[in-house]
């Protein structure tokens, strides 16, 4: 069993877990939509118990294969899972959304994981390091792992330091267009075949960033090794279905609809019965109600992933008694962002060094304050999600990092808003059709895109009826989620393309570290046509102001005190500052699980919701 650490208070207090991914949509992206909006267990079993590896024999000859087959491990049917955001693909280094990281992280594992409560638990990893185990230098610029012995990938072969190397290599061409961040890493070095080097450019106080979580996991050089830069996104099979160590092997992945998997039978845990289940579907299509409504009401599946469902319609669903419904709140924030960039420039959305600024929004802080007055926050939450939200004015909610500084923002003041676009900006309507204009003319009136789901829907509608208040004009359009929140590129309508000048969903962080999560709104992780669309910072927000705090972050202990005041400076640059972003809800992981499936744990809020699906069970 994963044995729960919270290693790090060995060398430092870690951030008290706050409140706090949505369908999370995008995921970390870090910062991204249901790509935070999930998570998993508690972990008191998952894997084994990371303490030799010895579940895998010695790696020489695949033999875990024979001790699958002795025990009682794939015996237990079918696991249904219902992902009404279907993923698009299962390399977690070629998506942020969590639609995909999901379906990755049945197959490919990192060095370590986040449990529920926000501390550290060994994956691949023997232990998780520290000042104490030497597994952290002093000066704050290496960390060492050390890999469990006898880990074998599904084809037999064992996994080496090198892998960890080659993962490095892949994501730090940047032609290969990786969502991980990776520029703080200088070099990974495989000092022998179980154990691996990290050297940071500068110093980490926070080195748990790398090849930690469902957003970095460890890909084979076997397999990936002609995958590398240009070839990256052409290479399907492998994209599709990667060699892992994980509990699962994908037998078939078809795009925006389902992914099938069955159990690798070289998995450390198999001699311990681990996984249970022999066979998982990924069911994708349809949305948050139906998925809802087929594990709690009708008793056809059992896993429901994502459930934004208006809290009057999931109560009932959850009286009829076949499932429960399991909440976890992390760093899920639902939010809009206001395009810093053209969607109608050419290319559109293109950053291009600054070039290509977007004539409403680019660093308008003051349009994104009125557009922000008129929302009634406590309405939107009412409407889409009761007790598993609460309004909220920062995109960073967890402990005493919390700002205070935009709470002007929870009373919605629709005459102040006025007040700011009539004299301060002075966009007023010319022409007497209720739409304000900008001074050249141009009326205010945009795009506003978000995935297809009834809550948004009805968040929507609201929004559209509080800035009609105010003269403003949005067109509401909706997406299916499959291709909203398509990490590879492919869809024009994804997220990080960004097409509109409005969109939105939700982010989350993977970690309960600010550092990793805000690197992803530095000037170098905004997403164009030049990188493949890769990077994090999808409003494009372009302040050196940032970077430069971002900097300073990075090379503040963990225990100073002024930590605090500068991830609070971060969260405000881009909750407020920037004018970029308009935080809205803090949301809660929402799931839901068939009343006889066992030994899930608690919800994971911080990392994959499957992290600890070997440890699941269906009551006999």
């Amino acid at each position: 069993m994963k044995l729960k650490l919270l290693a790090l208070l060995a060398v430092f207090t870690l951030f008290a877990a706050a409140c706090g991914d949505d369908d999370s949509d995008a995921g970390d992206t870090s910062a991204g939509d249901d790509a935070g909006d999930d998570t998993g267990d508690d972990g008191d079993d998952a894997g084994d118990d990371g303490d030799d590896g010895d579940d895998g024999d010695d790696g020489d000859d695949g033999d875990d294969g024979d001790d699958a087959a002795a025990s009682t491990a794939g015996q237990g049917g079918h696991l249904l899972l219902l992902q009404w955001q279907a993923p698009s693909q299962a390399n977690a280094y070629l998506s942020t959304g969590t639609k995909d990281l999901h379906a990755g992280s049945l197959v490919l594992e990192p060095l370590a994981e986040y449990a529920p409560d926000g501390s550290l638990i060994p994956a691949l990893a023997a232990e998780i390091p520290t000042a104490a185990n030497g597994g952290i230098s002093d000066d704050l610029t290496q960390i060492t792992w050390t890999l469990q012995e006898g880990v074998l990938w599904s084809d037999g072969t064992p996994l080496t330091a090198d892998d960890v190397v080659f993962s490095w290599e892949y994501c730090s061409d940047e032609l290969t267009g990786c969502s991980g961040d990776f520029t703080t890493v200088d070099s990974v070095v495989a000092v022998d075949d179980l154990t691996v080097t990290i050297t940071f450019v500068a110093p980490q106080p926070w080195p748990f960033d790398t090849f930690v979580s469902q957003t970095q996991p460890i890909i084979q050089r076997a397999q990936f090794g002609a995958c590398q830069g240009d070839a990256a996104k052409s290479c399907t099979d492998e994209n599709f279905a990667p060699v892992g160590t994980g509990p699962y092997m994908v037998t078939e992945l078809r795009p925006e609809d389902t992914v099938l998997y069955e159990m690798n039978p070289n998995y450390r845990g198999a001699s311990d019965g681990k996984p249970f289940f022999g066979t998982v579907e990924i069911k994708g299509g349809g949305d948050a109600e139906a998925s809802a409504r087929s594990v709690l009401e009708i008793g056809e599946a059992d896993y429901g992933w994502n459930l934004q469902v208006a809290p009057e319609l999931l109560g009932p669903m959850e009286a009829a008694g076949n499932g429960r419904v399991v909440v976890a709140f992390a760093t899920n924030v639902e939010h809009i962002n206001l395009n810093q960039t053209d969607p109608n420039g050419t290319p559109p959305s293109d950053y291009a060094g600054g070039t290509n600024p977007n004539p409403f929004f680019f660093e308008n802080t003051e349009l994104a304050r009125a557009l922000s007055l008129a929302i009634n926050r406590d309405e939107l939450v009412a409407v889409g999600y009761g007790s598993n939200g609460s309004p909220t004015c920062n995109f960073w909610n967890v402990g005493a990092q919390t700002s205070t500084n935009n709470d002007w923002c929870l009373v919605q003041d629709v005459d102040e808003a006025n007040r700011i676009l009539d004299e301060d900006l002075g966009y007023v309507d010319t022409d007497g059709d209720g739409v304000r204009e900008l001074p050249d003319g141009t009326p205010l009136a945009w795009d506003y895109v978000t995935s297809t789901n009834g809550v948004r829907q009805s968040n929507q509608a609201l929004i559209e009826d509080y800035w009609s208040d105010i003269g403003i004009d949005v067109n509401m359009r909706n997406e299916d989620a499959s291709l909203f929140f398509d990490g590879t590129g492919a869809a024009p309508v994804n997220i990080w393309s960004f097409f509109t000048d409005i969109e939105m969903f939700t982010n989350g962080a993977s970690g309960p570290d600010a550092q990793g999560y805000l690197s992803g709104f530095r000037i170098d992780e905004i997403p164009e046509s030049t990188n493949n669309w890769g990077g994090g910072n999808i409003p494009r927000i372009a302040s050196t102001e940032f970077d430069a705090l971002w900097d300073e972050l990075a090379g503040t202990p963990l225990d100073d005190p002024n930590r605090d005041a500068l991830v609070i400076q971060l969260n405000d640059i881009v909750s407020a500052e920037s004018g970029a972003i308009i935080p809205l809800i803090l949301r809660g992981n929402v799931s839901a699980f068939a009343n006889d499936i066992e030994n899930t744990g608690e919800l994971n809020g911080w990392d994959s919701e499957f992290y600890n699906i070997e440890d699941w069970t269906r009551a006999s």
